[in-house]
């Protein structure tokens, strides 16, 4: 019997490394598609963002922290617009969206909501020949909401996906993966100046 388990022992660590050492690839749905770039060099925006988690959402809190350091370096670092203020809401329900654009009317020249539906690493087994397929999730439904007198708003969903056979993921990866559903979706690169 001892042979049996040194034998099994010695066959499971090449599986894992095979298991673990997938291809990861990204795949981006914009909905509806395309979208023109939200970003704009040169306006102001006040962004909005709260979780609308599923009722049986597992590590609320880690999540909530993932996608708001997400969304903190994006409109830190990516040139999105001249200036941007990010504030966590409650909710995005349309009063309370109401109530915050009217209490900062005259600062920002457009406002970006954001309600963050899934941030999370995906795992899924015996779903191909690599018996495990994973990776991680973003979902993203975003409005714009112009000055008044401005472009009429717009909505959209984005879902960001990056993994595949063999790719194992934890949390650690969940800000830089926000900040990428992000550039996909606002298109930072296409900018107006």
């Amino acid at each position: 019997m001892a042979c049996r388990i040194r034998h099994v022992r010695a066959l499971s660590a090449p599986l894992c490394a095979v298991l673990l050492a997938g291809c990861a690839s990204t795949v981006v749905s914009l909905t509806p598609s395309p979208q023109a770039p939200v970003c704009e060099r040169s306006a102001t925006a006040l962004v909005l963002w709260a979780p609308e988690w599923r009722p049986e959402q597992k590590d609320v809190a880690q999540r909530e922290a993932a996608a708001a350091k997400g969304l903190q370096d994006f409109f830190g670092s990516s040139g999105c617009f001249a200036q941007a203020a990010l504030r966590r809401m409650q909710s995005l329900g349309a009063t309370a969206v109401s109530a915050q654009r009217a209490a900062e009317a005259g600062r920002f020249d457009r406002v970006v909501v954001i309600a963050v539906r899934e941030l999370g690493p995906v795992v899924k087994l015996l779903s191909s020949a690599a018996l495990v397929e994973g990776g991680t999730e973003v979902q993203l439904h975003v409005s714009i909401l112009s000055v008044p007198g401005g472009a009429p708003p717009r909505a959209f969903t984005v879902h960001w996906r990056n993994g595949g056979p063999g790719v194992l993921r934890g949390v650690a990866s969940l800000p830089a993966d926000m900040q990428a559903a992000l550039v996909a979706a606002l298109q930072p690169g296409e900018a107006v100046r």
